[in-house]
C-alpha cells in the first residue's frame, strides 16, 4: 500500500537568524543568580517577619482564611478548599507546601497558641497528617488577633504575584507571635530555630519596656524566665537561656517530666507523661529498645506507650527488681531523648533585612509594630468618622426646612440640578449634597432627626478622643498596653514548662515568673525529681565506668539497690513495710510500759535484705512471692508501727501464672531465705486452717512460678494463720467454742506443697478455728519478776480469748477477754478436742476473737486507737473481764 505523504515544508536556514549572543564571565553569572535565589530564599520563604513572627505561605494562609470568613464560630472548611484557594489567589507554589504550612499551624505540640483549628488528622509527633482532602480546618481563636483590625489601613498592601489582587506584607499581630510561637526555617547561609513562650509572660516584659526603655535583660528575664513548651516538659538550667536573650544565640536542656510509680502492686516503673519540645513517644520507645539491645542501657524490663488523646502522654518503661528506678532514669535522660536540647537562633527579618536579636529587641520590634498599627488605626477610624460627621452635619442642616429640600428636587429638572440648586441654597458641598439625593424617604422622620443628633455628638466625642491618641505618645501607649491585656486575657494560659535553675547549694529549685501566683505543684515534684535523679549520678558513673571496662555485671549492679540488711514486719490490719533491722530486737523487747502506737500489732517480722524475697501467704492457701525492695521503707521507731506501709491485699493476684481469688486476704509474711544468706535451710512452714487441719510444708517450690499453692485446702475451708515451725516448737489452735489444743510441732511431719495436711483440733459442729499460732520453744514458759520499784516484769507465751454473742453484728459488741500463759494448758494429743479456755456467762455463746503469742500483746480499735488489755490471769478456765470497746487487730 503506497504511503500518503504530506508535501515536505521547506528547510529552515539558521544561517538566516540573526544571533545575539550576550558573553557573560562564568563567575559573574553564578554570583548574580546565586544572590538573587538566595534573596529570595530568605526573604519570601524561610526567615519569618519579626513583626508578626509569619512566614509568608503563613501570613496567606492566615490572611486568606479570614477572607474566606473561617473564623472560629464558623463550620469547618475542606483543607484542599484552604490550600487550593491559598495557591490561586496569594500562593503559586506546590500545594504541599501551603498544606503542610497549614498543618504546622494547627498542630497543638508544635504552636503555643495555635492559629488554625484543625479537624481530622492532622500528623502527631510520629506521624504525618492525612492529605488535605480529608481534613478540614478554620482559623483558630488567636488568629482573630492576628488578623485584628487589618481592614482599617492598619497595614500595608501590596499587589499579588498577577496584579489582580492586593495581599498585606505584615499582619497587625495583637499578639507576639515571633516569641509566643516560635518557628523555625532554613534559609541560605542562614537558619532560625526559635522557642516558645507564654503570652502572658512575654506581654508582661513588653510593658515593662515600654515604661523603662532602658531595662537591663536581667529585668526583662524576670518576667520572661524561659521558653514555654507547648507540651511541658522541663528546662534544666538556664545559662544557655540568658545567653540566647543576651546574643540571639543560646542552647539549653530540656527534660521529659517523668515519676515512679508502681504500676502493678510488685512491680516499679518510669511513667513519662511530658516530653521534651517535638520529640515523639514512638522515637523515645525506639531509643529504649535499642539501648536495651546494645546494653547501653541496663535494669528495664519493657516499655509501653499508652498514650491516648483522652490521658495525654504516658509512656511506662517498667523496671526489673532491684534496680534503683532513679539511677536507670538518669540512664534514659543520657541515652534516650527523654532529655534533648534545643539550640536557640533567633534570626528573623527586620525591615527587610535578617537579623540575629536578642530578647529585648525581639521585644522592641512588636512594641513599634503595634504602636504603628494602633496609630495607622486611629488616624483611619478619625478620617472615616470625619467623613461622616461631615455627612450628618449636611443632612441635619436640610432637615431644618425639610419641605423646600423637598420643593427644590421636585422642582429640577435632573439630578445634577438638583445638586447644583441643593448646594447654592443649603450652603452644601458636593458630598453632602449627593448623599441627601441618595436618601430614602423613611429617614426624614422626627425619629430620625434625633438619631442624627446624637451621632453627630457621639462622632464628634470620638473624634476627640481619636485626636488626644494621635497627639500624645503617652495616650497611644496607653491603648497598646490595654490591647496587649485583652490579649493575655482573650488568649493567654498558664506555664506548662517547669524551669529549673541551680540555687548557691547546687540543688535545683523552681523559677517563677514576675506576677506569677506561685510555685505549682508540678514544679515542686519536678524539683523533687530533678534532684533526687542528680543523687543517683554517682552511681551511673560508675556503671558507665564499668561498663567501658567491659564489666557488665558491675554495671548492671551500679544501678541496683544495695543489698542491706532490713527487716520486714506485717501488721494485724494488712499494712507492710521493711525497715531496720533493730526491728526484731524492739519486738522481742517489748514491755507493757511501750509507748503504743497505731498499727502496732505485729502479727510477722524477720530479717533479711533489700534484694531478697519474700512471701505472702493467703487465706485461699496460696503463696505469693514479692521482693522486699518493692516494700515501702520505714525509719526505725520505739513503737514499731507499719504506719505508712502498703496494703498487703494490694499485691495480692500481680503475677503472670495466677489470677486473684475472689474474698482472699493476707494473713502472713514470711521469709523465703535465711537472715545472714547462708546456706542453712529454713524450717518447715506451719499452716493451720479454719477446718482445723494443720500442714509442716517443707519448702519443697517450683523454681519457674512465682505464685503456688502451698495447701490443698477442702470446699469452704480457709487458711487461719501460718509460721515456721521447727520439732520442738509448739502449735496451738483455738476453737470457736472455747477449746484449746497444743501439741508439739514434731507431732506434724513436714510434706510437699500439693499435700493436704492431717488432722489438727477436732472440731464440734458448727464451730471453727479462731486462732492458730506457732509458739517457739523458749517463748513457751512464763515467768513474772516482782521489780524493787514495785513493778513487775512478765515473758513467755499467752492466749488471749474474748467471748462474746455469736448472733450479734460483727464488730459491734465488746465481749469479755481473758489473758492467761500458755503454760497453763496441757499438751494433748493431735486430732484431739483440747481443753476448755474460757468459761462463757449468760449471753456469751463463743469466742468473737483469740489469740496466741509472747507478752505482751497489743490490740487496737478499727480506727487505731489502743486497747487495754487485762493482766494476766492464770486460771485457765475463768470467765474473763468486760471491755471498754470491741478489739479489731490484736497480735
Amino acid at each position: 500500500m503506497a504511503s500518503h505523504r504530506k508535501p515536505s515544508q521547506p528547510a529552515y536556514d539558521l544561517r538566516q537568524v540573526k544571533e545575539h549572543i550576550v558573553e557573560t564571565p562564568l563567575n559573574e553569572e553564578m554570583s548574580k543568580s546565586f544572590l538573587e535565589y538566595a534573596y529570595s530564599v530568605i526573604y519570601a520563604r524561610a526567615l519569618p517577619d519579626a513583626r508578626d513572627g509569619l512566614k509568608p505561605v503563613q501570613r496567606r494562609i492566615v490572611y486568606q482564611m479570614g477572607e474566606m470568613n473561617l473564623t472560629p464560630d464558623r463550620p469547618y472548611m475542606k483543607s484542599a478548599r484552604v490550600v487550593g484557594e491559598v495557591m490561586g489567589k496569594l500562593h503559586p507554589h506546590g500545594d504541599s507546601a501551603i498544606y503542610e504550612a497549614m498543618v504546622r499551624l494547627a498542630q497543638p505540640f508544635a504552636m503555643r497558641l495555635p492559629l488554625v483549628d484543625g479537624h481530622g488528622n492532622f500528623g502527631s509527633l510520629d506521624d504525618g497528617p492525612a492529605a488535605s482532602r480529608y481534613t478540614e480546618a478554620r482559623l483558630g481563636p488567636a488568629a482573630l488577633g492576628m488578623n485584628a483590625n487589618i481592614d482599617e489601613d492598619t497595614v500595608d498592601f501590596t499587589p499579588n504575584y498577577d496584579n489582580k489582587l492586593k495581599e498585606p506584607t505584615v499582619l497587625p499581630a495583637a499578639i507576639p507571635n515571633l516569641l509566643v510561637n516560635g518557628g523555625s526555617g532554613i534559609a541560605v547561609g542562614m537558619a532560625t530555630n526559635m522557642a516558645t513562650h507564654n503570652l502572658g509572660e512575654v506581654v508582661g516584659a513588653a510593658k515593662y519596656l515600654m515604661k523603662y526603655p532602658g531595662a537591663s535583660l536581667e529585668e526583662l528575664m524576670r518576667y520572661v524566665p524561659g521558653p514555654d513548651w507547648p507540651g511541658g516538659g522541663i528546662i534544666i538550667g538556664r545559662d544557655g537561656i540568658r545567653e540566647a536573650y543576651e546574643s540571639g544565640r543560646g542552647s539549653l536542656t530540656t527534660r521529659a517530666a517523668t515519676h515512679v510509680e508502681n504500676v502493678t502492686a510488685r512491680k516499679k516503673a518510669i511513667v513519662v507523661t511530658e516530653l521534651p519540645f517535638m520529640v515523639g513517644p514512638e522515637r523515645v520507645l525506639e531509643r529504649i529498645s535499642d539501648g536495651v539491645k546494645n546494653r547501653k542501657l541496663e535494669g528495664i524490663s519493657g516499655a509501653i506507650d499508652l498514650t491516648d488523646r483522652h490521658n495525654g502522654t504516658r509512656l511506662v518503661i517498667e523496671i526489673k527488681t532491684g534496680f534503683d528506678p532513679n539511677a536507670v532514669l538518669l540512664q534514659l535522660f543520657r541515652h534516650t531523648p527523654l532529655e534533648d536540647g534545643f539550640t536557640m537562633n533567633n534570626v528573623a527579618l527586620v525591615d527587610g533585612r535578617p537579623h540575629t536579636m536578642g530578647l529585648k529587641e525581639m521585644l522592641q520590634v512588636w512594641i513599634d509594630h503595634r504602636r504603628v498599627v494602633v496609630r495607622r488605626r486611629s488616624e483611619y477610624r478619625r478620617k472615616k468618622a470625619l467623613e461622616r460627621l461631615h455627612l450628618v452635619e449636611g443632612l441635619l442642616l436640610a432637615m431644618i426646612d425639610i419641605d423646600e429640600v423637598i420643593q427644590v428636587i421636585r422642582s429640577s429638572d435632573d439630578a445634577d440640578a438638583a445638586k447644583s440648586r441643593l448646594i447654592a441654597v443649603f450652603d452644601l458641598d458636593d458630598v453632602q449634597a449627593q448623599y441627601i439625593l441618595d436618601l430614602r424617604l423613611r429617614r426624614l422622620t422626627r425619629m430620625s432627626r434625633i438619631e442624627l443628633e446624637a451621632e453627630r455628638d457621639d462622632l464628634k466625642r470620638r473624634i476627640e478622643e481619636l485626636e488626644r491618641i494621635l497627639a500624645s505618645a503617652e495616650e497611644l501607649d496607653a491603648v497598646v498596653v490595654r490591647e496587649m491585656d485583652e490579649a493575655v486575657e482573650t488568649y493567654g494560659s498558664p506555664r506548662r514548662t517547669v524551669l529549673l535553675d541551680a540555687g548557691p547549694d547546687g540543688e535545683l529549685t523552681p523559677v517563677v515568673a514576675h506576677g506569677a501566683e506561685g510555685v505549682s505543684a508540678s514544679a515542686l515534684a519536678a524539683v523533687h525529681a530533678a534532684n533526687t535523679v542528680s543523687n543517683a549520678a554517682a552511681d551511673v558513673a560508675a556503671a558507665a565506668a564499668a561498663k567501658k571496662a567491659g564489666e557488665d555485671e558491675a554495671a548492671a549492679a551500679a544501678l541496683q539497690i544495695d543489698d542491706e540488711p532490713c527487716a520486714v514486719m506485717m501488721s494485724a490490719s494488712g499494712l507492710i513495710a521493711r525497715t531496720t533491722p533493730s526491728a526484731v530486737d524492739v519486738w522481742e523487747s517489748r514491755s507493757t510500759a511501750d509507748t503504743r502506737g497505731a498499727h502496732d500489732q505485729i502479727v510477722s517480722v524477720f530479717r533479711t535484705s533489700t534484694r531478697a524475697t519474700y512471701a505472702l501467704i493467703t487465706t485461699a492457701g496460696r503463696l505469693v512471692l514479692a521482693h522486699v525492695a518493692d516494700l515501702p521503707a520505714l525509719p526505725a521507731s520505739a513503737t514499731l508501727s507499719t504506719a505508712g506501709g502498703v496494703q498487703a491485699e494490694e499485691l495480692l493476684g500481680m503475677t503472670e501464672s495466677t489470677d486473684p481469688i475472689r474474698g482472699e486476704r493476707v494473713v502472713t509474711a514470711v521469709p523465703m531465705s535465711p537472715a545472714g544468706g547462708g546456706d542453712e535451710s529454713l524450717p518447715p512452714l506451719a499452716i493451720g486452717t479454719r477446718g482445723g487441719v494443720v500442714k509442716r510444708w517443707n519448702r519443697e517450690a517450683p523454681t519457674t512460678m512465682d505464685s503456688w499453692s502451698v495447701i490443698d485446702l477442702k470446699d469452704g475451708d480457709a487458711v487461719a494463720f501460718a509460721a515456721q515451725a521447727r520439732d520442738d516448737d509448739r502449735i496451738v489452735f483455738v476453737s470457736s467454742d472455747s477449746s484449746l489444743l497444743t501439741f508439739d510441732a514434731s507431732n506434724v511431719r513436714p510434706q510437699g506443697r500439693t499435700a493436704g495436711g492431717m488432722a489438727g483440733i477436732r472440731l464440734a459442729e458448727g464451730c471453727h478455728v479462731e486462732a492458730f499460732a506457732v509458739v517457739p520453744a523458749g517463748k513457751v514458759a512464763w515467768t513474772y519478776e516482782e521489780g524493787d520499784n514495785g513493778l513487775s516484769t512478765s515473758s513467755g507465751a499467752v492466749v488471749l480469748t474474748v467471748a462474746g454473742d455469736k448472733d450479734a453484728l460483727a464488730g459491734t459488741e465488746n465481749g469479755a477477754a481473758k489473758v492467761t500463759p500458755l503454760e497453763m494448758y496441757p499438751t494433748k494429743g493431735r486430732g484431739t478436742s483440747g481443753v476448755r479456755s474460757q468459761r462463757f456467762l449468760k449471753g456469751q455463746n463463743t469466742l468473737i476473737l483469740a489469740w496466741v503469742g509472747t507478752y505482751p500483746l497489743h490490740a487496737s480499735t478499727q480506727a487505731g486507737t489502743p486497747v487495754e488489755l487485762p493482766k494476766p490471769d492464770m486460771r485457765r478456765d475463768a470467765s474473763g473481764v468486760d471491755l471498754a470497746v470491741p478489739i479489731a487487730f490484736v497480735a
